[in-house]
């Protein structure tokens, strides 16, 4: 092998391992920044590339194509890893419309795009959970495996198996409404409670107390169910990573 080929190798390996940067959750975070992404990006090209290149059964010749194959397959890989923050962001919107925060929203002074208190914050908690239980490290190892499946520059995708995806995304619709459904129970009983006490009292300021005691629940809930989120997002994040390599063996060919 070449020193022109192990070089092109090293690039295309660069370019698969990049797309955690831009697709998979946690390394895409805006909280690092750029030159950061570059400097780590840099360093584990420059420490995982030639073992790649070495070991795997590669097409070395560096183009369009073979740029556009590894970018299709970061893609994939990192798209599915991304349903857990999706699940995040959902179970968040469910949260703040449950505990009457559906107008509360945070302006991103870069983007003038608002998002839900709610779901930035449980895009928060999911993140932290992901980093303490190294799930950061899980998917560089599940991109490596990658390599076995779908040589390095040789990945051509099959587009009658992108249909794997939607049964995933009904799997993260799903996790969603579980995550959120302590929440959603203990609120839709403290309105059934406040109907019941108007029927019996209907002087009762319904419209007053609403709002605040489902506030107020909401907060005592989440709190409590707090300690079975890291053994509930590990969990949804391991099945997302196995379902991330497992659609990139079928997707693709090599």
């Amino acid at each position: 092998m070449t020193i022109g080929e192990t070089l092109s190798g090293v690039v295309l390996v660069g370019i698969r391992l990049g797309g955690l940067f831009v697709f998979a959750p946690c390394f895409s975070s805006a909280v690092i920044a750029p030159r950061v992404k570059a400097v780590l990006l840099f360093a584990m090209t420059l420490a995982l590339g030639p073992g790649i290149v070495a070991h795997s059964n590669a097409h070395l010749d560096i183009g369009v194509v073979s740029v556009a194959r590894e970018i299709a397959v970061s893609l994939i890989f990192g798209l599915v890893l991304s349903f857990v923050m999706e699940l995040a962001n959902m179970a968040g919107q469910i949260a703040g419309l449950q505990m009457s925060f559906t107008l509360v929203n945070l302006l991103d002074p870069s983007s003038n795009i608002e998002t839900s208190l709610f779901s930035s914050m449980f895009q928060t908690l999911t993140t932290t959970l992901l980093v303490s239980t190294g799930a950061d490290r899980g998917m560089i190892s599940g991109l490596l495996r990658t390599y076995r499946a779908v040589p390095l520059g040789g990945a051509v995708l099959r587009t009658e198996s992108l249909p794997l995806l939607i049964p995933m995304a009904g799997g993260v619709i799903l996790a969603a409404f579980q995550l959120a459904a302590p929440l959603v129970a203990a609120t839709v009983l403290v309105e059934v409670s406040i109907a019941f006490l108007s029927r019996l009292s209907p002087q009762l300021p319904v419209m007053a107390l609403t709002v605040p005691a489902k506030t107020l629940m909401g907060y005592v809930v989440l709190m409590v169910s707090l300690s079975a989120w890291a053994e509930f997002i590990e969990r949804r994040f391991s099945w997302l990573l196995d379902c991330a390599q497992v659609s990139v063996a079928r997707m693709f060919t090599g």
